[in-house]
């Protein structure tokens, strides 16, 4: 961690006093660890961060991390777990940072994730561990819960730049061979996890580089690159296999990996990159994007640095991004760096209904995102040469839950209105990648492309197993990542009894 300035030297001096008041008690009691306030985060200021792709969130300096790590009272029930896809022994981690064994912290996460610098940065705890933590819910407000996250990137960032990423070991070779297609999250945790047991596996990527969503969809100033390097480097150490520019259904056919290559199971992990659109009027004129083209221009194809890449990507003035979640959040600020002047934000509901973190919603506000809520868009308009000029938009009030327990939006009648743009990004989701689904017969899916699984993760197609987004829709990384423990577990069990 770089050294602190301005407010951020503030949050340090805050610290320090409250880290010897604490050391000065002879034992600490719940109350007593209840009353410390949740560390904020230092992060670069606003006016900074919009001009560069660097990280916004600076991370925890060690007295930060040791004040948050004794926030936590150690539950017996230990109900942060439960919240937790992979099941990490938060409680235990947590207690080695406030003792000051970081290597000790850093290998308990890892019984559990491969990926602890990547989940610190981009899983929404607030909804997920934190939202069960026993101290957010005394103070009745999830965002006073031990900030988990923080504390678990603490230690992994600690790991990666002072004691140097530990390789697994891996197991005498077994002489049998899986395949994983796709490199994201629940692809690594597979490919790791199969690996420790000695089994061969080959990784099979579509793009040039691994990595999948954590490389292509999110913003360099959230998840720095270098850091999903260093976890894809933990593989080719632990001797996994990865070919990029190789897309399975078109460069090979799934069940030859299987029939003709000698694979003794596959795992599909090629997640949901198939981007839904609005289907309203316009959406094929010069300045319409998707997230995904947009994010993966940005983020993989380096468009944020035009002075070291080729990339062409349109230089915005006035930019609409169409969405309320964290790709929307990626999209609309991304927009910010690469010069746009002002970015609107076009939400059909209120900032509570919003899925997005609260992290990003707020960094996003910082940043000078205009929000529009209880708005839509209706139609993009064109000018003579089709190139967007305008979006039109809908006003909208909300009416009652529907099925996610969202209050749902009921159009205004004749409350139409123009905003002057002249580029239009569509956030709204992602539909399942169809391209296995539909050169493999074999595999079974819903009516959303989705791969139907069984409890094991295995596909209708004996020895081929699939999880992350290809099967849930949406998942966030972690949950990802526990679809793949699921499925190696699976895998390993079927190799184990050949």
């Amino acid at each position: 961690m770089s050294e602190l300035t301005g407010a951020n030297a503030v949050l340090e001096e805050e610290a320090q006093k409250l880290l010897s008041g604490l050391s000065a008690r002879p034992q600490l009691n719940n109350r007593d660890r209840m009353a410390v306030p949740q560390q904020e985060m230092p992060a670069q200021p606003p006016t900074e961060r919009i001009r560069n792709n660097c990280e916004v969130a600076l991370g925890y300096s060690p007295t930060m991390a040791r004040v948050e790590a004794e926030r936590c009272i150690q539950c017996a029930n230990t109900p942060c777990i439960s919240g937790c896809p992979v099941a990490i022994d938060i409680p235990r981690f947590i207690r080695a940072i406030a003792e000051g064994r970081e290597r000790d912290a850093i290998g308990i996460i890892k019984q559990s994730s491969l990926l602890p610098a990547v989940c610190g940065r981009v899983c929404p705890q607030e909804v997920q561990c934190m939202q069960h933590c026993t101290v957010g819910r005394v103070k009745k407000d999830r965002m006073q819960s031990v900030a988990i996250g923080r504390l678990e990137r603490y230690v992994a960032d600690l790991e990666r730049e002072e004691f140097g990423i530990a390789t697994p070991t891996v197991k005498p070779a077994t002489g049998r061979k899986v395949a994983v297609v796709g490199s994201g999250p629940a692809s690594i945790t597979v490919a790791a996890d199969v690996r420790r047991e000695g089994h061969a596996v080959t990784m099979y990527e579509a793009f040039h580089k691994p990595g999948g969503v954590l490389m292509y969809g999110i913003p360099e100033f959230r998840l720095p690159k270098d850091i999903v390097e260093a976890e894809i480097e933990v593989l080719h150490n632990m001797g996994v296999q990865i070919r990029t520019d190789f897309v399975i259904g078109r460069s090979r056919q799934l069940r030859d990996l299987m029939h003709k290559d000698g694979y003794d199971a596959v795992f599909i992990g090629t997640g949901a990159g198939l981007p839904k659109f609005m289907g309203i009027p316009g959406e094929n004129l010069v300045g319409v994007f998707s997230a995904n083209e947009y994010l993966t221009r940005a983020n993989l194809m380096k468009a944020y640095d035009p002075a070291h890449a080729d990339t062409p990507i349109r230089r915005a003035r006035k930019v609409a991004v169409l969405g309320g979640g964290n790709v929307a959040m990626d999209a609309a600020r991304t927009a910010m760096r690469l010069g746009a002047e002002v970015v609107y934000l076009v939400y059909r509901r209120t900032e509570e209904e919003m899925p997005a973190r609260l992290e990003e919603v707020h960094h996003a506000r910082e940043e000078g995102i205009q929000f529009c809520l209880l708005q839509n868009a209706k139609r993009m308009l064109g000018d003579a040469e089709e190139r967007l000029v305008a979006l039109e938009c809908v006003r909208y009030e909300l009416g009652e839950p529907d099925a996610s327990g969202r209050r749902s939006p009921v159009e205004v009648p004749g409350s139409e209105f123009q905003l002057p743009v002249d580029t239009v990004i569509v956030a709204i989701g992602n539909e399942s990648n169809p391209l296995i689904a539909t050169t493999t017969p074999e595999i079974k899916t819903d009516r959303y492309g989705r791969i139907l699984v069984d409890e094991r993760n295995e596909t209708s197609m004996p020895g081929v197993f699939a999880g992350g987004d290809i099967v849930l829709g949406v998942a966030t990384v972690i949950e990802a990542m526990g679809e793949g423990r699921r499925a190696a577990a699976a895998i390993n069990e079927l190799l184990a009894g050949a």
